[in-house]
């Protein structure tokens, strides 16, 4: 038996060595791996001994010849490819464990040069994963260094692997060659040719819309069911995971797919927050977003917006849980928690309530646009593709003729400076919230929600309804323009003082003059942000 191995990722090989050696197997291998073999006094046999010719051109060819894949690719019951083994003199291979060059991780530095990207394709690892993997019923395949010891065991027994077995991690190997590719052909797609080189990062739109999307998914778990107890369901993450297909779940219930529907919205929600802020969450729509000096303080000021809606709720919070927030949280029932990290202290207190998920996910590369650029959501026989909304008008403090596209005060009276500190964290709460949606909110937390109403004076409506204070002195945020009137009437009539939209409607002269009467102040975004 013979054993061609040539490993990126080093984890494990050289036990798998010691294990293919003890029954009895040649191992073959190359460069790095080479090395680590025989510094574990394990013989090897150089890849060149077998080839006849050494590696060349900075190691892109090494493996790409008929004596490594005639002996992968022969089929062991027919007699002419035992044939031509024997006239060429080539001797099988049995298993080949490769995985590649770790062209992922060089793709997600910025900072790689292209022409160092390129070097970082690998061309005769798939070649030679394919290759094993296709003649699957003589070749075991080894792509995943967690699968080696069952490969040894399995090697080992008298009848040696299963069919079912050859044929499982052929499947595990196709998927990673086209994982692979898949991650290639989308790193390449944001890359343009200039007149000084190639340079990568296109922009927003080619990024965003290449010319074709591969999705390329591991399933992380199965669910118990989805949105409803009689749909299967499934959790898949992309090959390089980030966000909360990374996070590690401290504790608590199985997720489920609602779960994570709810965690991903508050996640995203309090992403548009520098200041301490907590976001609690039912069914993806916010019950209470509030800012404060300490996120303890955030927390409990979030819950009481609408304590009744935060009961079984979901929490988001963009600081890590101290002790004194984890108290808060489990002096009442809280379904699942997100947030970047829990200190010591607090992990015993929130230990208490066994069932509440918690979940430590560091999202500083959603943050800063490395990952999670793309929305992607299926529809009847296809899928829909879209850049991540994110409220980039509001990173900053707001002012008239701030931001991009800048502010404008429409009406003649402007907002306070305390209104314009409470129109900004409306304004980012909102798009995160079901259109068409009206939040009313002060400086520092939301004060009620209109969520998801196919009208939007029937969404100013329900958040008068919802409030559970007084909305004299709030201020409110459109995710879209006002048709008519009627809603800025009720807005007013409820007791704000300050409206933010992004305008646009034939009607906005109309609009601009009810606020105008009401001695509202009405700033103007230019921007939308519907959430459907």
């Amino acid at each position: 038996m013979r054993a061609l191995l040539s490993v990126s990722d080093k984890t494990n090989v050289v036990e798998l060595g010691r294990g293919l050696a003890a029954l009895g197997c040649e191992l073959v291998s190359t460069g790095g791996t080479a090395r680590a073999l025989r510094e574990a006094d394990l013989a090897v046999t150089a890849i060149e001994t077998v080839t006849g010719v050494p590696e060349m051109m900075d190691g892109r060819v090494k493996t790409l010849h008929p004596a490594v894949h005639g002996g992968i690719l022969a089929r062991r019951d027919r007699n002419d490819d035992r044939a031509a083994l024997q006239r060429h003199g080539i001797a099988t291979i049995d298993v080949v464990a490769v995985n590649l060059y770790p062209f992922a991780a060089a793709a997600a530095n910025a900072d790689t040069a292209f022409d160092d990207l390129i070097e970082e394709i690998d061309i005769g690892g798939p070649s030679l994963v394919r290759a094993a993997a296709k003649n699957f019923k003589d070749v075991l395949v080894l792509v995943d260094p967690g699968d080696y010891l069952q490969a040894i065991q399995a090697l080992g027994r008298p009848d040696g692997p299963s069919l079912e077995f050859r044929f499982g991690l052929a499947q595990k190997a196709f998927g990673h060659t086209a994982a692979y590719d898949r991650t290639i052909a989308d790193t390449l797609a944001g890359v343009r040719s200039t007149a000084d080189g190639f340079e990568r990062e296109v922009g927003p739109a080619e990024a965003t819309a290449p010319p074709a999307l591969h999705l390329s998914l591991s399933r992380l778990a199965t669910l118990r069911y989805g949105e409803n107890p009689h749909q299967d369901a499934a959790w898949y993450r992309d090959e390089t995971p980030a966000g909360l297909s990374a996070a590690e779940v401290l504790q608590g219930k199985a997720l489920s797919f609602t779960n994570l529907l709810d965690l991903d919205a508050a996640a995203r929600l309090v992403l548009e927050f520098d200041e301490p802020t907590a976001a609690v969450l039912k069914h993806t729509n916010p019950c209470g977003v509030a800012t404060a000096r300490s996120i303890d303080d955030a927390y409990t000021t979030a819950r009481e917006v609408d304590a009744l809606s935060a009961f079984g709720g979901i929490v988001g919070l963009n600081r890590p849980i101290d002790a004194p927030t984890a108290t808060a949280i489990a002096s009442t029932f809280i379904e699942a928690v997100v947030a970047p990290g829990v200190d010591e202290a607090a992990r015993p207190i929130l230990a208490q309530k066994q069932a509440m998920r918690v979940l430590v996910a560091d999202l500083a590369s959603v943050r800063d646009g490395r990952v999670g650029r793309r929305d992607v959501r299926s529809i009847l026989g296809g899928w829909l593709v879209q850049r991540r909304d994110v409220v980039e008008e509001a990173k900053g403090p707001w002012a008239d003729g701030a931001g991009d596209p800048p502010l404008t005060v429409a009406t003649t009276r402007a907002p306070t400076d305390e209104e314009w500190q409470a129109l900004r964290l409306a304004w980012r709460v909102c798009a995160h919230v079901k259109s068409n949606t009206i939040v009313f909110a002060r400086a520092d937390r939301t004060v009620a929600l209109g969520a998801g109403q196919m009208s939007r004076v029937d969404a100013v409506n329900v958040a008068v309804l919802k409030a559970q204070g007084e909305l004299g002195g709030t201020v409110v945020a459109s995710d879209a323009f006002f048709p008519f009137r009627d809603g800025l009437d009720a807005i007013a009539d409820a007791g704000a003082t300050a409206v933010v939209q992004p305008g646009g409607s034939k009607r906005d002269a109309e609009v601009i003059a009810a606020a105008d009467e009401h001695g509202l102040a009405m700033v103007m975004t230019g921007r939308r942000h519907f959430w459907h």
